[in-house]
């Protein structure tokens, strides 16, 4: 690594599909937004030579030309994939949102990858949803380095950040971070600025420079060598103390020299087993990207030392029935085992699904089986059936190349899997599998919505399936106690996307409405009712009389109906329609309609006539006693209440604290956790935490994450009730 001198595309170019698993390296990059990820990958796919230098593909379009909604909103909010091929690999770049309301889309990433490359800004440094991520990574032991952008900055600072990189992803072990390369400076500018115009190699001792727009090696003149021996003895003890080779440590203190090619050795081997952590540099576009400053070191690094899919551990798989089955470690000849990371909608060949396959090999035209994933909860049907594989192809922006066929440890898009949505398996037909889902954050943003126009309601419904099929993070929910329509989503950018994809892509003009909470009434105290239904028309009339009391019950109880009645004054076959006339009532609420619950109504007494009672008049009595009772009663409006867990940095627990106080919530404990956290548990009236995912973040840029249940239904302060049934009456 860094003792190469590529100066041109030479053996690489723009990727097909591989030939076998150890020519293939899958790498998810991740950083916060607006730390240069996605311009890193354009200055890597011109490095490459996947792009020319005004950033075009060959047959037209831009490695950035991924989605319409991104120009506009001049952010990623999707994964994307883009392959390039270096010294005969084949590198699967995944770009990842940086944003958080996208992290499902990060998630997808990181399931189709083998290792990440961390992207921090050296003007912005490590945010704590960066951090977050890193741990997730280490905890399934994921292969990791570090990459430091916006080296134009005039207050970048690379070895501070270098530091401040160790500080925050070396916890255990801060000598597992450490820097491969140094900059080099250019003159300093008026400003004293010095800009960055190329790398030092600390084990190769070389210099690269690329201010010419090539990279060009030369030795370190005698100032530099200090600089260089501090760093590179750091660098040395820090690989040799991961080696593999136990005796190397104690040859290297006794004054062996160790030579560069045993040093490369296990530094690729450290990487390779994620317990080493290197960091490198790259410029911006706007200093040096298109010349591909720190590109050809990072490919370098990405080829020679992250895992190949062969060293990664095979999936756990299962039969459809949930039988445990053995699977081999990315086989091209095994059963298929592949895996839908992403579903998206292109305007010109329809459904395009991303697929990482694990096992076996994917071809053109072949019939598959579509195991479902266990999301049905979010409105994603669990899938159990046979499929034809359309087209494949591997993207590169808005292009698609066609390939014959995937091998295992590749990915490749499928066109046409109609049934297929993120997160399903694909697997033989003759012998079905399946692959437990990635871990989905829950949506917890509530944006309730209508159709605009009676053409916008025909096509409502269609949308909104195809748009959940595409976004597993997102839940769609029909609420049969507010009637309304709700997309639960992640935050507000989440919200904005979904909107603006149900117009765009699917012609569907929604309205956002007030979203309700499903509020319900009980009676506080005790009181009777006389319902009475007498008419008299033409033919047979109408009567019906009954007599009820209504008590308050425990929460939970429901609607009981006790039938009191003595002598036959309600008749036997018509107590079951007061009580149907009762339930219907309830159903419908008695002072703010909303459903009436936890009461026992008691039949007392009634009267009937021989020809004029019917089942129809019993109903009406009975809804009219209920009402009756109500008029007289105190009535308690009751809302949702949920147990909110908020697991936060030590930093921020007593804001967070604080925050639910006010939202009128009941903390009922703490609890550390590793890493510097707290779990804090509450419960909370539903109606106060309607934003709770946007403000929790603003609260703890970014770091807390929570997650809700509903606890149950009790009543609302009476100023608060007040306010509540005002703004109802007022909606109305």
């Amino acid at each position: 690594m860094g003792d190469k001198a590529h100066t041109h595309p030479g053996a690489a170019g723009r990727a097909t599909a591989a030939d076998h698993p150890a020519s293939v390296r899958n790498v998810v990059l991740v950083g916060h937004s607006g730390s240069g990820k996605t311009t890193l990958v354009e200055a890597l796919a011109l490095t490459a030579g996947a792009v020319n230098r005004a950033g075009r593909v060959e047959d037209g379009g831009t490695v950035s030309d991924y989605d319409d909604i991104e120009h506009r909103q001049q952010r990623s909010v999707q994964l994307s994939l883009v392959p390039v091929e270096w010294d005969g690999i084949k590198v699967n770049l995944l770009d990842t949102p940086g944003y958080a309301d996208f992290v499902g889309e990060l998630r997808a990433g990181l399931r189709a990858a083998d290792a990440a490359l961390f992207v921090v800004s050296a003007s912005d440094g490590v945010d704590g949803s960066t951090r977050v991520v890193w741990e997730e990574c280490a905890a399934v032991g994921m292969p990791r380095a570090i990459v430091i952008t916006h080296l134009e900055s005039a207050r970048s600072d690379f070895e501070e950040m270098t530091r401040l990189c160790a500080e925050a992803f070396g916890a255990d072990d801060p000598d597992a971070v450490l820097p491969l390369y140094l900059p080099l400076h250019g003159p300093q500018a008026p400003d004293g600025h010095a800009p960055v115009t190329g790398l030092i190699g600390l084990l190769s001792q070389k210099l690269f420079d690329y201010s010419t727009g090539e990279r060009k090696e030369s030795e370190p003149g005698e100032d530099q060598l200090p600089r260089i021996e501090e760093a590179r003895n750091r660098l040395i003890e820090g690989i040799i103390s991961e080696s593999e080779d136990e005796t190397l440590m104690d040859r290297y203190l006794g004054g062996e020299p160790v030579d560069v090619t045993t040093l490369v050795q296990d530094l690729e081997r450290a990487v390779a087993r994620g317990v080493f952590f290197p960091v490198l540099a790259a410029a911006s576009a706007a200093d040096g990207a298109r010349q591909g400053l720190g590109t050809v070191e990072l490919l370098e690094l990405v080829t020679r030392g992250f895992p190949t899919p062969l060293e990664g551990e095979a999936p756990r798989v299962t039969t459809p029935d949930g039988e445990p089955r053995e699977l081999k470690r990315c086989d091209p000849d095994a059963p298929l085992v592949a895996e839908v990371v992403k579903t998206s909608s292109d305007p010109y060949v329809g459904r395009l699904s991303l697929v990482r396959v694990f096992s076996g090999t994917l071809r053109a035209d072949q019939t598959v089986h579509v195991s479902g994933h266990g999301l049905a909860d979010r409105g994603h049907e669990d899938h159990d059936v046979d499929e034809k594989v359309g087209a494949l192809s591997t993207p590169f922006g808005k292009q698609q190349r066609p390939v014959s066929h995937v091998i295992a440890g590749d990915l490749a898009c499928v066109a046409k899997l109609s049934r297929a949505e993120t997160g399903d398996t694909l697997s033989a037909k003759d012998d079905p599998l399946l692959m437990a889902p990635w871990e989905m954050p829950d949506p917890l943003l509530p944006l309730a919505i209508q159709a605009h126009s009676k053409p916008d309601e025909d096509k409502l419904s269609q949308g909104l399936a195809r748009l959940v099929a595409e976004d597993p993070t997102m839940r769609l929910e029909q609420n049969q106690d507010t009637h309304q329509v709700v997309l639960w989503c992640l935050g507000e950018a989440h919200a904005d996307v979904a909107l603006e994809r149900l117009r765009s892509r699917y012609g569907v003009q929604v309205d956002v409405v007030p979203h309700k909470v499903s509020l319900r009434e009980t009676f506080a105290t005790k009181s009777a009712g006389r319902g009475r239904h007498v008419k008299q028309s033409g033919g047979h009339g109408q009567f019906a009389i009954c007599e009820i009391e209504v008590e308050p019950l425990p929460g939970g109880s429901g609607i009981e109906f006790v039938d009191k009645v003595v002598g036959g004054a309600v008749p036997r076959q018509f107590v079951p329609s007061v009580e149907k006339g009762i339930r219907a009532q309830a159903d419908k609420g008695v002072a703010s309609g909303h459903r009436l619950v936890d009461v026992r109504v008691t039949l007392l007494d009634g009267k009937a006539h021989s020809v004029d009672s019917s089942d129809a008049a019993f109903q009406t009595a009975g809804a009219l006693a209920l009402r009756e009772a109500a008029a007289d009663a105190r009535i308690h409006l009751l809302e949702p209440v949920a147990e909110v867990s908020v697991l936060v940095g030590d930093d921020y627990v007593g804001a967070v604290m604080s925050d639910l106080s006010g939202r009128r919530g009941r903390v009922l404990g703490t609890e550390q956790t590793p890493g510097g956290r707290t779990l804090v548990r509450a419960e909370v009236p539903e109606i106060e935490i309607s934003r709770y995912a946007v403000d929790l973040r603003s609260l703890s840029h970014g770091t807390a994450r929570f997650s809700r249940a509903y606890a149950r239904h009790e009543p609302m302060p009476p100023q608060v009730a007040e306010r509540v049934r005002q703004q109802s009456d007022d909606a109305g």
